[in-house]
């Protein structure tokens, strides 16, 4: 059966915003880190509620470009504004608290002792810990967004004794905990089996089709993970936007085979894609 989204009860209160506000605007942004070129001259503006992928090989400045959307990076030329917040112009750690990010750099620095109802709490503090004694509303709101994702079940299971599905679902349920702006999700599949990533990528559509549902930010390295509910694609090559545009337009051969150097191909069924790489000749290779 389906899981919906609902509310958690007596949820955070999410800061106004207008419902025409543009949740990124990156402008000229360029980052130098020891001499070298990161990101070069970055344009790229996400309107409130939609949801992207971002697409790259390594070394493509993908990281990189979040920690720039999360302020943990600074550029060295260019202008950017995140939910309204124009950078040197307002409390980072305030509109850290906006953004939801997942990634499994994260995941491996959560404390394992933890119970996975804890973890979701320690979103309320953005801190990797639990240093502070929680409301019964947070409890409830922790345990409502935990259920959400289908891992109400472990709410008091050690996060360190969970399946990684489960792991994947509690960060995100901690992400969440904020009722954010804007969430991130850096290589969310990473590790899943095939049938628990069907599982979270169907969920995720669930909360993506919810009415308040935040913008969306979805980095992989795998098209077989962009599903029907993200419409955009924003692909990365050596620091440079190599494309940028509605799904359908962006996953192509001659776009992808160029931004992971090698020629391939592209399919696409019911709106879900595969890639296939063409062989390579050389010794050996099939004539």
């Amino acid at each position: 059966m389906a899981r919906a989204f609902p509310h958690p009860p007596q949820p955070p209160t999410r800061p106004p915003m207008d419902p025409n506000m543009t949740a990124i605007d990156l402008r000229g942004v360029t980052l130098r880190r020891n001499g070298k070129q990161i990101l070069t001259d970055i344009g790229w503006r996400v309107p409130k509620g939609e949801r992207w992928a971002i697409l790259g090989a390594n070394g493509s400045g993908k990281t990189t470009l979040l920690k720039v959307i999360t302020g943990y990076e600074w550029p060295t030329a260019g202008a950017v504004t995140v939910l309204g917040q124009r950078f040197g112009q307002c409390s980072l750690p305030a509109l850290r608290k906006r953004i939801g990010w997942v990634s499994s750099a994260l995941e491996h620095k959560l404390p394992p002792q933890l119970t996975a109802l804890e973890i979701a709490l320690s979103g309320f503090d953005a801190s990797i810990g639990v240093y502070r004694e929680f409301g019964a509303a947070e409890q409830d709101a922790a345990l409502a967004r935990l259920s959400a994702l289908g891992g109400g079940h472990c709410a008091h299971v050690p996060y360190g004794l969970l399946s990684q599905g489960e792991q994947q679902r509690t960060v995100i349920a901690r992400a969440l905990i904020n009722n954010p702006g804007l969430l991130i999700l850096d290589e969310p599949c990473a590790g899943l089996d095939p049938a628990a990533r069907e599982a979270f990528l169907e969920d995720m559509g669930l909360l993506a089709r919810s009415p308040d549902a935040p913008t969306l930010l979805f980095v992989t390295h795998h098209v077989e993970e962009i599903s029907p509910w993200i419409a955009n694609v924003l692909v990365l090559r050596d620091g440079y936007i190599h494309a940028q545009g509605p799904t359908d337009a962006v996953l192509t051969g001659p776009i992808l085979g160029a931004a992971f150097g090698r020629a391939c191909a592209v399919h696409a069924v019911d709106s879900r894609y595969t890639l296939r790489f063409h062989a390579i000749d050389g010794p050996g290779s099939p004539s």
